[in-house]
């Protein structure tokens, strides 16, 4: 079987390269394309077995190293112009373009989906109002090319053959944006990284990349409210000063921090805190694997993994006084978390139960695609 990887764009490891990285795990003969690839060489050898990437014409174009977001336009002509002739199977890990690819009739193209393009969709205006481009003449061009985007995003729906989703909100996306059924593998999660009998301390928890939808300046300025109650916050990004806006004398700001001490963080905290709709959300996983129970937003992907009263629980406002209530709602219950318990129950979103989910799944389709 002669397959393809095909990933949007190699320039660091979140998510979608957490799953890349067992996509290669799991067979380690991919041929790997992807838009473009700027790894580092320990990134590239534990994401990707030191492959070399084919890469797309925009690696080469000016500044691309650090701006190849700006050439959007070109990603679906860029993502059109892989050649998969004789390629038995292309797998796309996809959060925005990949799953365009062109394949002949003889190739099982299966995409696993992590969001239908979300910056032509539901997050457009956000991500619009973060670059700038939501206002006057910058607006409306925007808006033209996240118009052209989408368009292309709809009419490329059918192309893979099998959708697989990483969550049961995603999978709701697929059906109502492309109106294709997709099977839920939830991705996967280190959580042998954690463990849950570190003696706790009076400090809430919340780590992310610093950027708008994460909302963790909402979860600042909700811990501000409560001078009485400490928030330490791990992360950095775009929107790191505006988080040091929020923020008052009882919210700690680490900034960057390794594995290691995220994982002693994470298993030393009362609770973790998250305000985000995403798509699944593996660090809620992470902080279920070191016992610690998590007060998220009830919206997306975390409804998969947060099960209210046993391992957490959930608000319904993506607001301050939404946060404000739900920590007090933890607190009036938080006698009824069992640390171990709650890891135990993380264990079913493990990264070996993940690889043997997919390795199923591809090796089903394709014997059945074969005997057609």
């Amino acid at each position: 079987m002669k397959k393809a990887l095909v990933h949007e764009w190699f320039v660091d490891r979140s998510g979608s390269e957490k799953c890349a990285e067992s996509f290669t795990n799991i067979w380690d003969d991919f041929d790997v394309y992807s838009l473009v690839d700027f790894l580092t060489p320990s990134l590239r050898e534990k994401l990707i077995k030191n492959k070399t990437v084919k890469t797309s014409y925009i690696q080469k174009l000016p500044f691309a190293k650090n701006h190849f977001r700006k050439y959007l336009p070109l990603f679906p002509n860029a993502i059109e112009n892989f050649d998969f002739t004789g390629y038995d199977l292309v797998l796309s890990n996809s959060h925005a373009v990949a799953k365009g690819v062109i394949t002949g009739e003889n190739t099982l193209h299966i995409c696993y989906c992590h969001t239908p393009v979300r910056y032509a969709r539901e997050l457009r205006s956000q991500y619009l109002e973060t670059a700038g481009f939501n206002k006057g003449l910058k607006k409306y061009f925007a808006n033209a090319v996240l118009d052209k985007i989408k368009k292309w995003d709809d009419k490329t729906a059918h192309r893979p053959d099998f959708y697989i989703a990483n969550s049961d909100y995603t999978a709701a996306k697929i059906l109502n944006y492309y109106g294709r059924e997709a099977t839920v593998i939830h991705p996967p999660v280190e959580v042998n990284r954690f463990v849950s009998n570190l003696k706790r301390e009076n400090y809430y928890f919340t780590a992310s990349r610093l950027v708008p939808y994460k909302k963790i300046e909402l979860i600042a300025e909700a811990f501000t409210n409560m001078p009485n109650r400490k928030l330490v916050i791990a992360g950095s990004g775009e929107m790191l000063n505006k988080v040091k806006e929020k923020a008052g004398k009882n919210v700690e700001i680490l900034g960057f921090v390794t594995d290691e001490e995220m994982a002693e963080l994470m298993g030393k905290a009362k609770a973790f805190v998250w305000a985000a709709i995403e798509d699944f959300g593996i660090v809620i996983a992470e902080a279920h694997a070191a016992g610690t129970p998590v007060i998220a937003l009830g919206i997306g992907g975390a409804k998969d993994i947060v099960i209210e009263g046993f391992n957490g629980t959930f608000f319904e406002n993506q607001t301050v006084t939404g946060i404000i209530s739900a920590v007090q709602k933890f607190e009036n219950i938080s006698g009824c978390f069992n640390h171990n318990e709650i890891a135990i129950d993380a264990q079913k979103f493990s990264k070996e139960r993940f690889e043997a989910e997919i390795k199923e799944f591809i090796e089903k389709k394709f014997v059945n695609f074969r005997s057609r």
